[in-house]
């Protein structure tokens, strides 16, 4: 055995190299899903004693080294994002606070679309609603009204508001977005609704900056989507494009164009370093003397910085101008511009910097997208079936085939962690972006370019008009794919294990060249079958109980049907369903009045009952015990008396402030909760305890 592996690992000794970001994300993963310091040590310890044992092996060859550096670089990623969370360690709102303010205006993000504006702030004095003084986080987002949100907002300047300001949510229900994580490394330690009026104390010393003025001439010169989708491509900011179409372009596969990512990047460089060269060639004495080339790569690595800087350097954007300089400088040194070992290289920097990005779906797709891509490319396979051929109409078809296989191989890999993230799973998306991408990058981008550059001399004007034209016929791509029979399989929430083993079996072929890279194919399609089958909940109830939705014959169905659009959508996805969910006081299997829901299941060979509070008024004591004592569920946005004994589960708000939101199975019964009794993150921590008293009940 000790042969074979040191067999295997002399054959991919050129691959080894790429293992290291996997190694240190699997650290990092390692600390965001264990549960607490102990945890985290055990951990630590255990993998510093492989990496002591394999130093030590008497005899160790390749493979020993390689596992000494995979424990080694396993170890930095748990420290690294352990020293992560406790560096952006901030305050964070122990309770909901209505608050009177003076702050500073960090950030300004005016969403058109939804008529809304949201401010990132930093408080000084504040006072509650009797007149007191409190203290509040030293970073705060709040939400206005777009018609309450003066023209003289902007970073530098200070308001007087009113404001209902909460703690950072944690998931509705588990599988459900964990903004309080992702509020806790950006240092935000409050989230709300402000009221008019808004007092401008102090205006912006510049007004709005540059990335809303340019976002603002473009939505000026474009109406609607188009002009949104378009402010979109030039400065990141998606707030100007209409719902409707932002989940047509979500369900058509075609949202990471709305995302400044990779894609962006690489036209923007490209164009720039092309209209360089072409441009300086035309100097004869300068392309006899200087290295165009060279000059276009400098000119396309500062277009890729500014271009970062003017979209709001977010991570994605970040990550993607890294991995422009690494090509740029791949070019410059005469190498080969793309490789896994770049890709590679680009991973371990922004794991380094930022660990928490792992757990993040933007960082997942980018990378699964990417590496799948040049794995793809790299095969030799693919060189010989869709490579060039001398004959330009087969030359043609082959890169119409090499398209289609990308974008096959892209959904395929993107598939797992759309599942576990989004739970949907997208049909045509392949399809489509084999239009969507290059239609954007020749197209779009290089149009809108023009159009802004020409603006200032007044002449964009036919140019913009030919982008509106391009962008609505992207826009009528996405609206007749989304509209397609199938076009999304809505699925439930998957187990962690499963999409694990499944990002282990596709890291296993991608980075692997030899036959061995097959072994990982077992694992993937396990880890997939398992994500794809796994069965949906059929209760489940949020963190304050005051929505619940049910599964239904008919489909998924909600308690309070006047439900906002977001908690229907999140609790549909939740639910694995696709639907519009419907009304529970309509169905058969419950029996509703104005203040309880009482609805009967047939799962499992027996007859569930489950009782719900839907309104904030009160139940008489007496009518409310003896209901207790005839179902085996009761759900309620308040605290139950003692003397309420279901049969089986009491979710009152006492219970549902220490469990957060569950999701619930009848056959087998079992329980799936937001927040376990053992979790020690930071985010956590800090709130009131949150160990599950489970009042002479187990699940």
């Amino acid at each position: 055995m000790r042969n074979w592996l040191e067999n295997r690992a002399e054959a991919e000794r050129d691959q080894l190299a790429l293992w290291a970001p996997v190694m240190l994300g699997a650290g990092v993963a390692g600390w965001f899903v264990l549960p607490d310091p102990r945890s985290w040590v055990a951990m630590a310890l255990l993998v510093a004693g492989i990496g002591l044992a394999a130093a030590t092996w008497t005899g160790g060859g390749r493979v020993a080294r390689s596992v000494f550096m995979a424990a080694l670089l396993m170890l930095a990623g748990l420290l690294i994002a352990w020293a992560r969370a406790e560096s952006v360690r901030a305050p964070v709102l122990a309770r909901p606070v209505m608050a009177e303010m003076v702050a500073e205006v960090e950030a300004v993000d005016r969403l058109a679309a939804r008529q809304i504006v949201r401010l990132m702030l930093r408080p000084g004095q504040a006072r509650d609603g009797q007149g007191r003084g409190i203290a509040l986080p030293p970073r705060i987002r709040v939400s206005l009204a777009e018609g309450d949100a003066s023209p003289e907002l902007g970073p530098g300047a200070w308001v007087r508001l009113r404001a209902r300001l909460m703690p950072p949510a944690p998931p509705v229900a588990p599988g459900g977005y964990d903004f309080a994580r992702a509020a806790w490394f950006q240092a935000i330690g409050a989230t709300g609704r402000g009221f008019a009026p808004v007092r401008i104390l102090r205006p912006a010393a510049h007004g709005q900056g540059l990335r809303q003025r340019l976002s603002q001439r473009i939505t000026d010169r474009l109406a609607g989507s188009e002009g949104g989708i378009a402010a979109a491509l030039a400065t990141g900011d998606v707030g100007a494009i209409g719902q409707d179409d932002a989940e047509a372009m979500r369900r058509a596969g075609l949202a990471h164009l709305l995302s400044v990512s990779g894609l962006h990047i690489t036209a923007v460089v490209g164009i720039v370093m092309v209209l360089t060269i072409r441009l300086l060639a035309l100097w004869p004495w300068l392309a006899l003397r200087v290295r165009l080339p060279l000059v276009g790569a400098a000119a396309g690595a500062l277009a890729a910085i500014g271009y970062t800087w003017l979209t709001g350097a977010e991570v994605p954007t970040i990550r993607s101008c890294v991995a422009a300089m690494l090509v740029l400088a791949a070019l410059a040194l005469g190498r080969e511009a793309m490789t896994l070992r770049l890709v590679a290289a680009g991973a371990l920097i922004v794991l380094v910097f930022r660990p928490e990005a792992l757990v993040g779906a933007s960082f997942q797709l980018s990378f699964a997208a990417i590496t799948a891509i040049v794995a793809l490319h790299e095969h030799p396979a693919l060189g010989r079936w869709l490579g060039p051929h001398p004959d330009w109409r087969w030359s043609a078809v082959r890169h119409l085939g090499a398209l289609l296989a990308t974008g096959v191989v892209v959904e395929a890999a993107l598939m797992p962690i759309a599942v576990y993230h989004f739970h949907k799973a997208g049909l045509y998306g392949a399809f489509a972006n084999i239009v969507a991408i290059p239609w954007t990058t020749f197209v779009a981008m290089p149009l809108e370019m023009i159009a802004l550059l020409l603006e200032p001399l007044g002449w964009g004007g036919p140019f913009w008009w030919l982008l509106g034209k391009a962008l609505g016929l992207l826009l009528a791509l996405a609206r007749w794919v989304s509209a397609m029979p199938g076009s999304v399989v809505a699925l439930p929430v998957a187990p962690v294990w499963a999409f694990g083993m499944a990002v282990a079996g596709g890291l296993w072929i991608a980075l692997w060249r030899t036959g061995w890279r097959w072994l990982g194919a077992p694992l993937l399609a396990l880890g997939v079958t398992v994500m794809l089958v796994a069965p949906a909940p059929d209760l489940i109830v949020t963190g304050d109980g005051r929505h619940a939705a049910i599964a239904t014959d008919r489909g998924l169905a909600l308690l309070r049907e006047r439900a906002g659009d977001y908690m229907r959508t999140t609790l549909a996805e939740l639910g694995g369903s696709d639907t519009e969910p419907l009304a529970l006081v309509d169905q058969r299997e419950a029996r509703c009045g104005q203040d309880m829901c009482v609805a009967a299941l047939r799962r499992g060979g027996r007859t569930w009952r489950i009782a719900a509070t839907r309104s904030g008024y009160p139940v008489p004591w007496a009518t409310l015990v003896t209901l207790c004592g005839r179902v085996d569920i009761v759900i309620a946005d308040r605290r139950l008396p003692q003397a309420c004994r279901p049969h089986w589960l009491k979710l009152d708000v006492s219970t549902l402030r220490r469990t957060g939101g569950v999701s619930i199975r009848l056959d087998p019964p079992s329980v799936r909760m937001v927040q376990q009794p053992d979790d020690r993150h930071p985010w956590i921590v800090g709130k009131e305890d949150r160990g599950v008293k489970r009042d002479g009940l187990e699940f």
